[in-house]
């Protein structure tokens, strides 16, 4: 059989393309140096048809506990915000040098003020991250690692080792704020085990991405937006 029949091929790549992809971008933008203003709008585009190319039979968009993930959402935004507030420790060698990076932010400040362009940033990281990142660590990922025939594992399935890989991983993709990203997988991780509903850790995701969105723009705090 070919593999583009094989449903657990699909499955696979509804679940791992669209983080690849983004990932990808993000990668070639650096090698390329492309503006902001030319470079969001193809991610964002190519990303979204990726998603409703090959993932949408998969992505459920109906939380369970609508309440308690925006309680969880808002939970990790303050998490999120809350130690530079609190200990300003962020420019310490733990989380800015060569491997990590620094905490500023990419965008020039020359096109912050555009409408259009934090427009398509907010929506970048309010209706696409939190779909495409929950597919593949909490969708995939640590299920993959329990059974790599991964649809046989339930949603939210609790192992220790898949758990914490997917916690410290998570971390990881965040550079200089990986003490609050592990923080945050955490929180996600547990809220999946919870819920066992993809939906609720999207939305979750979201309300933490849509909060912290308003943080910037509000308190000028550009950093956040690597």
């Amino acid at each position: 059989m070919p593999p583009y029949f094989n449903p657990r091929w699909n499955a696979t790549i509804a679940y791992i393309v669209p983080f690849v992809a983004f990932i990808s971008l993000m990668q070639l933008d650096r090698a390329l140096s492309l503006p902001p203003e030319v470079f969001y709008p193809i991610r964002f585009v190519a990303v979204l048809l990726i998603l409703l190319a090959v993932s949408r039979p998969f992505v459920s968009l109906r939380p369970s506990y609508p309440v308690t993930s925006v309680a969880v959402g808002i939970a990790v935004f303050l998490i999120w915000i809350g130690p530079d507030l609190l200990f300003g420790y962020r420019h310490h060698w733990l989380f800015e040098n060569s491997l990590l990076g620094s905490a500023a932010s990419s965008i020039p400040s020359g096109i912050r003020g555009s409408a259009w362009f934090t427009s398509l940033r907010i929506l970048t990281s309010v209706a696409l991250v939190p779909v495409l990142e929950e597919l593949f660590w909490r969708g995939w990922m640590m299920r993959w690692l329990i059974d790599p025939d991964f649809q046989k594992v339930p949603l939210g399935k609790f192992a220790p080792f898949a758990f914490w890989v997917v916690a410290v991983l998570f971390a990881s993709e965040h550079g200089p704020y990986w003490d609050v990203g592990l923080a945050a997988g955490i929180i996600y991780n547990w809220w999946m085990v919870r819920c066992r509903n993809l939906a609720d850790c999207i939305l979750a995701h979201a309300i933490t991405n849509a909060a912290l969105a308003t943080y910037v723009l509000l308190a000028g705090q550009w950093q956040y937006w690597l």
